[in-house]
């Protein structure tokens, strides 16, 4: 047997494993992303009130001259997670129309 050829022969063998392995491990390094998925939990009950059913506080504000002309068209008592709650008042003027929130009291609410 001639050693530098079995030499030769080796160097072959271990550099070819050596590029295999490391073809392998490159392939593992490929990045995988996966969907992120948000989920927003709002929490709140919203029930129908006729505007005559309004607490008098509400309907004075209404009835002021920061509501002049509007017209209520639609009404709903509105509780949030933290059990609070306000009346959310759908108001037309014209071809206009308007979101009013009020508190119990017909103080405005945010």
């Amino acid at each position: 047997m001639n050693l530098p050829n079995t030499i030769n022969k080796m160097k072959h063998i271990i550099l070819s494993t050596t590029f295999i392995a490391m073809l392998g491990v490159s392939h593992v390094q490929a990045n995988v992303t996966s969907p992120v998925v948000t989920e927003l939990n709002v929490s709140q009950d919203k029930v129908a009130v006729r505007p005559d059913d309004l607490p008098e506080a509400v309907k004075n504000t209404l009835s002021g001259e920061a509501y002049a002309g509007w017209q209520v068209t639609s009404a709903f008592l509105v509780t949030k997670e933290d059990n609070s709650q306000y009346f959310e008042i759908n108001a037309r003027k014209g071809e206009e129309s308007t979101v009013i929130n009020l508190d119990k009291y017909g103080k405005k609410v945010d």
